[in-house]
């Protein structure tokens, strides 16, 4: 999705952003993670550590926020994944989060594909393993939204997950909530044909088929569930929920109603694995 269009006439200050996490119930201890767009937010003086120390304010010296400083990006020829370095490797999603993994405070998880880098008390258990168990079928290599991940323990702490000046189109944890959709189909599957659904999945770099969904339209449904709080920062347009609110029922959802969320292709693996339950 292209961000919301900011508007450069309202200025924004660190306060600004504590103020309102607050109104969308981020607390005191929290841990939060947040996809932003720095534009949409009008002029926000100090640039992307603005923002960030926003965030801070929001949470205290007891809380934690992170950010998705992923380094990987679809290229035509595709990245030389070896090149990939935690301490210098860019993240390409956003200014402030380049400039996020970039400060002093900050530490970065392990992945080439799906790092995330954390600042607070917690940022160490946060980001120390990615990937060293419980690796889960994915395209972006099974390290990604590992059980040992840090998107794991985000949703395990019930982090809040906020938007700014973007929608769910651009909700990274809509990955991991695929990956556990397909780890728990081959679960279920007949013991026989485990192996072969699982070979038949899209790995790194290999075809096949996947549990992918509109997270643009499962955004929609959980904010007409309520699950979605909603202020703004700016111009910007920010949006918060939960992460068990946000993975627990899409999973449920997508259970109920596989038919109308993914392709058929994956439709008729779905069926095969599901053959007798």
């Amino acid at each position: 999705m292209r961000p919301e269009s900011g508007d450069k006439s309202v200025q924004i200050h660190s306060h600004d952003v504590a103020v309102a996490l607050h109104r969308v119930d981020v607390a005191h201890g929290d841990t939060v993670m947040f996809h932003s767009s720095l534009s949409s937010m009008g002029h926000v003086v100090g640039g992307p550590n603005t923002v960030i120390e926003g965030f801070l304010e929001a949470v205290g010296d007891e809380g934690t926020v992170c950010a998705p400083t992923l380094w990987y990006y679809d290229a035509d020829p595709p990245l030389d994944l070896s090149l990939w370095d935690r301490d210098s490797s860019p993240s390409y999603p956003g200014i402030i989060t380049e400039t996020f993994r970039q400060r002093p405070d900050s530490l970065r998880s392990d992945n080439p594909t799906h790092s995330v880098s954390a600042i607070g008390p917690r940022a160490a258990e946060l980001t120390a393993t990615h990937g060293q168990s419980g690796l889960r079928p994915c395209r972006f290599g099974d390290s990604a939204f590992a059980a040992d991940s840090p998107w794991e323990k985000l949703y395990l702490w019930n982090a809040a997950y906020c938007f700014i000046g973007v929608d769910f189109t651009v909700n990274t944890m809509g990955h991991y909530i695929e990956c556990r959709f397909m780890e728990r189909a081959l679960a279920h599957a007949p013991a026989a044909l485990r192996d072969e659904l699982e070979d038949e999945l899209i790995r790194w770099q290999k075809p096949g088929v996947y549990a992918s969904y509109s997270f643009q339209k499962m955004g929609e449904r959980l904010t007409d569930m309520d699950l979605v709080r909603f202020d703004r920062i700016g111009s910007a347009t920010l949006r918060c929920i939960r992460t068990r609110d946000m993975v627990d029922t899409t999973l449920a959802i997508l259970d109920s109603e596989p038919q109308q969320w993914f392709r058929d292709d994956f439709l008729q693996w779905l069926s095969r694995a599901q053959s007798s339950q």
